[in-house]
């Protein structure tokens, strides 16, 4: 830290100290003397970075085992952001003596890819605000002293790549486990390339949402409020074969994680659309439930022509789908139908649709309203508006199809308590290290070079201490001030 507390002494205690005095001349400016200092020690902290980076670079360009692969082209510099800010320092340009191969040895030593323009840190605090508010303030936010622009965030993004669930440990066993699925309805902006959508015409994409768990539990002792057992989220935009995929992803997790042949039940929660019924054909031995507020919805939107006899007509059909057959049900439609006035081509409708809906979905619909043991609620409106549209469907804006499916993912991977630093680390493959140059410079040279290249490390202690007159002059100012 040599020349870090050199330039401190040099710049940073006397703007600390000018900082002070205007402070002490109007105390009531509390925000501004905050930032400043803020600033003045962030400074001093990226001065500090930048120079261990610069250590490791001068060390590469001293070791022995270097010299005999490599030889000093030239000294160039990079600009890094980090969370802190802006980090500029220099590093050499080597070539390999044997296949003429030009690399900074540098990037290699430190993990960074030579073009990457922030660091990790940096990166992590990008995605966690972005998968909370806009690209724009995730390029505000990254960095306390500078930033990046929205395309920028975009483009990150958009290269994501998302680890596959790995369960540790011996599995679970559990006489139940539930899924969950439902769509959000997400807002295109363009599908591939701005412009390739007509202006007039209104077009969005289903953003998917797949949940498993094991069943329900109240937050708290004698709380009315209830939250799902040990929870996990799959989302994105899953068109035509890709479906498989994310069933795939779920049936993956469900035998990574619990032992198969224990599990006596697998409850599938859902509206009853075709994409989610390919998921109970591709697990096998799961039972469909139809969601309780599709149900609700149908039979109300069938029965809203009855008026005063509205309620008695949907408890009817409850009736019927419970403990009846599709004979009586249609039955029962029908005298519905007939009820409805013959230019109410409305109101007949609405039954039409309500009947096929629940023929299509017969045997989840009973299972639902038969109330049998170990089947739980539904909770897919909340956690679809929780989940996806609370970020990408309640406010007005546009997606494209990758930006979506990215951010769903990114979503999801949120919600599954997954650690943005890991993500950012998981997108880095091993850097190809060049031919021969294997063993340039190991852990325990760098720790040599770095620690005899120096002195005593308290040599500066003396000299970062505030000066006597510097304190009385404060004192002076405070009273004056006071009176």
């Amino acid at each position: 830290m040599e020349k870090s507390i050199l330039e401190f002494q040099k710049n940073g205690i006397p703007s600390l100290e000018k900082i002070i005095i205007n402070f002490f001349e109007d105390p009531t400016k509390i925000a501004e003397f905050v930032g400043d200092v803020r600033d003045n020690v962030l400074q001093l902290g990226l001065n500090i970075i930048k120079e261990q980076f610069e250590a490791i670079d001068e060390a590469l360009c001293n070791s022995g085992r270097r010299k005999k692969n490599w030889e000093v082209v030239k000294h160039d510099e990079k600009t890094l952001t980090t969370s802190i800010g802006d980090l500029t320092f220099e590093k050499t340009l080597f070539r390999n003596k044997k296949t003429g191969e030009y690399r900074y040895l540098v990037d290699e030593m430190l993990g960074i890819d030579k073009h990457e323009r922030m660091t990790e840190d940096a990166e992590a605090k990008m995605y966690k605000e972005a998968e909370q508010t806009s690209y724009r303030k995730a390029g505000e936010e990254m960095s306390i002293l500078s930033g990046m622009s929205k395309q920028t965030v975009m483009n990150k993004l958009h290269s994501l790549q998302f680890p596959r669930y790995k369960h540790e440990g011996p599995k679970k066993d559990v006489k139940n486990l539930y899924i969950d699925a439902d769509e959000d309805h997400i807002a295109l902006q363009y599908l591939n390339e701005k412009g390739d959508i007509e202006e007039d015409k209104y077009a969005n994409i289903p953003g998917k949402l797949v949940y498993v768990y094991e069943g329900v539990e109240p937050e708290a002792p004698k709380s009315d409020r209830y939250r799902l057992i040990d929870p996990h989220y799959f989302s994105g935009i899953y068109e035509g074969k890709d479906n498989e995929l994310l069933w795939d992803e779920v049936w993956e997790y469900i035998d990574s994680k619990y032992d198969i042949d224990k599990i006596e039940h697998i409850y599938l929660n859902s509206d009853g659309g075709n994409w989610i019924k390919g998921g109970s054909r591709k697990i096998q031995g799961i039972e469909r439930v139809l969601d309780e507020f599709h149900i609700s919805e149908y039979l109300t939107s069938m029965t809203t022509h009855l008026w005063d006899s509205k309620e008695d007509a949907k408890e009817m059909l409850r009736n019927v789908i419970r403990k009846g057959n599709k004979t009586d049900f249609r039955d029962l439609c029908k005298r519905i139908y007939d009820a409805a006035e013959e230019d109410d081509d409305g109101a007949r409708k609405r039954v039409e649709d309500g009947q096929r809906y629940i023929l299509n979905n017969w045997t989840p619909a009973k299972t639902r309203l038969q109330r049998r043991s170990g089947v739980v609620g539904s909770s897919t409106e909340g956690h679809v508006s929780h989940v996806l549209a609370s970020r990408m469907s309640s406010r007005p804006m546009g997606w494209s199809k990758i930006g979506a499916d990215k951010m769903a993912k990114l979503r999801a991977y949120s919600w599954n308590n997954g650690d943005m630093l890991d993500l950012v680390r998981y997108q880095k493959e091993a850097l190809p290290k060049a031919a021969g140059a294997e063993e340039y410079l190991t852990p325990k040279e760098l720790n040599v070079f770095i620690n005899t290249s120096g002195k005593d490390p308290n040599r500066y202690t003396e000299r970062l201490q505030v000066s006597l007159p510097f304190q009385a002059m404060k004192k002076i100012r405070i009273i004056d001030n006071f009176w």
